[in-house]
């Protein structure tokens, strides 16, 4: 059975999706919607699908039998509502939301329904992360230290607090998602933020975070968006022995023979549309970020947003 699909959202990451989806088997990507139809018509034209000024006309004008949200964090909840009433499975990109008020409330409905949904925490997907996975079982993490300094995309919407929830919220995010997949759940911590008086719009634009997990390990986190460039990316961990550094493409490791570096081999983006696709077939279900799941990761996130705003303790 063929799969229709509507995506709402014409930015980059719809773009990683609809060029997966649209070479995949089965899968006919119906719709694009966008408020800005210049790139919705564009990105439609690459999979050879109409093309909506509004998220409501795609759901209206199209029998879909999924539905993709890749829009701005602070765009999430009607769209979601929408195709909750209509029974449609959910992708959501990542974050959930600005604030936690609105993903608790969708992950109400959405559970209530009981839909299938994933979220985007792509790396989720990494075969290094499982490899990574494999190397910390005979070996758990005492430490891990988290990085995203990188500059600030370049997107209206994204250097605006009421935007973007923050750098924290909106990147950092995929940190606290991979460190809670690797090391656990953080059952306490601190922050502490500032704004640079010419940093971009009006986020803060240098964030830490020292965590405390529930296995005893221990973790700092820090994020800034006022480099030219890339800098730092990843997850860096620390076990008795052994050290890894894991970024969106390498694993390396660092143990008693040595230091290897690992490619990854798989392509995440693709990996989690195949995964949601099969679970809306009802088929084998590897979805490893349901919607339930993605929200305890964005719990954390909007818990350090908000202390290193305040300079404090992050409320769990």
């Amino acid at each position: 059975m063929t799969i229709r699909i509507g995506v709402v959202g014409a930015g980059f990451i719809a773009g990683r999706h609809v060029d997966v989806l649209s070479g995949l088997d089965a899968v006919e990507v119906a719709g694009v919607a966008d408020p800005r139809t210049d790139r919705a018509e564009v990105l439609a034209g690459r999979a050879g699908a109409a093309a909506y000024a509004h998220w409501q006309d795609l759901l209206d004008g199209e029998r879909l039998d999924a539905l993709w949200v890749c829009v701005p964090p602070h765009a999430h909840g009607e769209v979601e509502e929408a195709a909750v009433d209509r029974g449609l499975p959910l992708f959501v990109e990542k974050p959930l939301a600005t604030d936690l008020a609105t993903a608790e409330r969708l992950a109400g409905r959405i559970d209530a329904a009981g839909l299938p949904t994933a979220v985007g925490y792509h790396w989720r997907y990494l075969d290094t992360l499982e490899l990574a996975r494999e190397l910390l079982a005979g070996a758990p993490a005492r430490m891990v230290l988290g990085a995203w300094l990188d500059r600030a995309p370049r997107v209206d919407w994204w250097a605006r607090q009421v935007g973007s929830g923050g750098q924290t919220v909106e990147q950092a995010t995929h940190l606290f998602d991979v460190a809670r997949v690797l090391v656990g759940e953080v059952e306490s911590g601190w922050a502490a933020g500032s704004r640079s008086p010419d940093g971009p719009g009006d986020i803060l634009d240098v964030c830490t975070a020292a965590l405390r997990f529930a296995s005893g390990a221990v973790g700092t986190f820090s994020s800034s968006c006022l480099l030219p460039r890339g800098l730092r990316i990843g997850v860096e961990l620390v076990a008795p022995g052994l050290g890894i550094w894991l970024t969106e493409h390498q694993l390396t490791v660092t143990d008693i023979d040595g230091e290897r570096t690992i490619d990854r081999e798989v392509d995440p983006f693709e990996a989690e549309d195949r995964a949601f696709l099969a679970a809306v077939r009802g088929e084998e279900d590897d979805v490893r970020a349901p919607y339930g799941e993605a929200l305890r990761t964005h719990r954390l996130a909007v818990a350090v947003a908000n202390a290193a705003a305040d300079g404090g303790t992050v409320q769990l």
